[in-house]
């Protein structure tokens, strides 16, 4: 048991691309002022913990991940001035807002990174990872075989400075070198900047990726075709990080009522995300990871049809309560489905053909489980993956990457399909506020294309439909932050409900005098759902469907994507 919550424990989260959210000055990109006239929409939906992406000075590579100047607002999205507006008026509205702190790279545009390259004498030059490459056969190539997560290789070639540098992601990032005491020193500058201008805390981007193997020697993993390798030991997860984070913690983060979740991605085993979270010895609030987000098979899904693909119910559930099992009483946990980097949940676990119900089904897990949940812009009115037609279409850096990479072995509507379906483009989709011209975001043309399907699926729609998924999200929300339901969810374990079933996901919190249980089916189809749990009376707090299941004796026969909340007294 807790014994005293944190704020952060008991909130709901949700999550914000700024270019995608709302233009209020109408040039076709989202802005600060568009989140600021769009937070009482966010106040009735009851979240309040916002998490806003990068809105800070940026060439804008990698959506503005890639920082050219921490202290400045991107005119793109307003002016310096707003980033204080923004967190004021949060504040106003009794919610909190964390950003996004990039920490293990800048932009190439970054002042650190053009002294840095200017020559090797140069006090910059170690704010980044440096290495002369080896030559063969005359030919200048990089110091080993380690691939990024973009598609090519971890370090590029700079030409000024006749030098490699590391860079994990794009080219236009060169990565941080957190071995140099005196470069930390500035990222914790910048930190305090955030903090004392009021904002609540951050969601600490790739922050697995601190510390670095810096032998520099070649992966013994086998290489692909262009000779590399993607070996995660070399740059994840390595023991240097925690003693970084310490230190961050230490000379920042203590003397601060603030809130990190560090984004450790999907290498992290859950014993060693107690290192990064642990209540006694970690030094973030809670972790990110990814292995929920791909369980349908998706990810390496190319020369499959749509409708080969199929959701391992058993396996999500096995992830979740493995997180729990292994944090409960030891770590807190965030709970998401997706966000910027990945495609929508509804085009992943749920369907296109049973929205409202699939859309209402997925909220209601993720919203009762134990940790705090974080809600991912447009999830709450059942959004989907992109429709586009074209390859070009898919603005993202790694999609392109990837696209040029492929496009001359892969047939078009092969690769087409595939990228609808798994792009990171996917995440940075316009935001659907109505079904008038570009789905109500700017009288401008937007910078990504509006999925078609905006005229039916969008916020106006569905604010003035009782049955509509976003007003099922504020039911739930409601529910959720209620104190006895935040006692039952924050403070009882988290039990599976027949763990083996591959359809439907169920499962249970108790104390002494109450239960909550959550039944869920995952499956376009009706299924059959039997347990010992039905044969209890119990009153049905939500529920996807306007009419309500019958249960008959430990038997319950469960529509296509039905879900419910039951509760009951245990008291007498």
């Amino acid at each position: 048991m807790i014994k005293e919550q944190k704020w952060w424990q008991k909130a709901i989260g949700y999550q914000i691309y700024p270019a995608s959210f709302f233009d209020a000055n109408n040039d076709g990109y989202g802005d600060l002022a568009g989140i600021i006239q769009k937070l009482d929409y966010l106040k009735d939906l009851g979240v309040n913990l916002i998490w806003v992406c990068p809105f800070f000075k940026s060439p804008k590579d990698d959506n503005g991940y890639d920082i050219s100047n921490h202290f400045e607002v991107d005119p793109m999205f307003g002016e310096t001035k707003d980033m204080k507006r923004l967190i004021d008026e949060i504040h106003v509205r009794g919610m909190k807002v964390i950003f996004d702190f990039v920490l293990n790279h800048t932009s190439d545009e970054h002042p650190w990174f053009i002294e840095s390259r200017q020559n090797k004498n140069n006090p910059k030059r170690d704010f980044y990872i440096w290495h002369d490459g080896k030559r063969e056969n005359g030919k200048r190539l990089p110091p080993n075989n380690w691939q990024g997560f973009f598609s090519d290789s971890a370090w590029a070639y700079d030409e000024q400075s006749d030098s490699f540098y590391m860079k994990i992601f794009s080219k236009k990032m060169p990565d941080l070198n957190w071995a140099n005491p005196k470069m930390r020193q500035e990222i914790y500058n910048i930190a305090r900047f955030y903090l004392d201008l009021g904002c609540d805390g951050f969601r600490l981007d790739a922050v697995a990726h601190l510390a670095r193997d810096l032998t520099f020697k070649d992966s013994t993993y086998p290489t692909n075709e262009m000779g590399m390798v993607l070996d995660f030991r070399k740059f994840s997860n390595r023991p240097q990080i925690y003693d970084y984070l310490a230190e961050f913690k230490k000379e920042v983060l203590d003397h601060y009522d603030c809130v990190t979740v560090g984004e450790v991605g999907g290498a992290v085993s859950v014993e060693d995300s107690l290192k990064y979270s642990g209540y006694e010895t970690g030094s973030l609030n809670m972790v990110f990871n990814f292995d929920t987000c791909w369980e349908n098979g998706a990810y390496d899904s190319l020369n499959l049809a749509d409708d080969e693909l199929r959701t391992r119910v058993k396996n999500i559930k096995w992830i979740f309560n493995n997180w729990f099992n292994v944090c409960y009483g030891k770590a807190w946990l965030p709970l998401y489905w997706n966000n910027h980097d990945h495609p929508r949940v509804l085009s992943q676990y749920g369907s296109i053909k049973y929205r409202k119900e699939s859309a209402k089904m997925l909220g209601l897990v993720l919203l009762f489980m134990y940790g705090t949940p974080f809600i991912y812009n447009g999830e709450e009115i059942g959004m989907s993956n992109t429709t586009y037609k074209s390859l070009d279409d898919f603005k993202d850096v790694s999609d392109q990457n990837y696209i040029n990479e492929v496009k001359d072995r892969i047939p078009h509507d092969v690769l087409l399909r595939f990228m609808n379906r798994t792009a990171r483009t996917n995440g940075h989709q316009i935001m659907q506020w109505s079904d008038s011209k570009n789905a109500g975001f700017s009288k401008h043309e937007p910078w990504l294309k509006v999925n078609e399907n905006y005229k039916e699926v969008n916020v106006a729609e569905q604010l003035n439909d009782e049955d509509s998924i976003l007003n099922f999200y504020k039911k739930a929300i409601h529910l959720r932050k209620k104190d006895n339901m935040i006692n039952l969810v924050i403070n009882t374990r988290f039990c599976l409900i027949d763990a083996e079933n591959d359809d439907v996901f169920a499962y249970t919190h108790k104390t002494n005098e109450e239960e909550i249980i959550v039944i869920a089916s995952f499956r376009n189809y009706e299924v059959i759902f039997r347990n010992h749990v039905l044969k209890v009376k119990q009153d049905v707090l939500l529920h996807n469907y306007k009419d309500i299941a019958k249960i008959s004796d430990d038997s319950l026969k469960l529509r296509p994507f039905e879900a419910m909340l039951l509760y009951r007294r245990l008291d007498g």
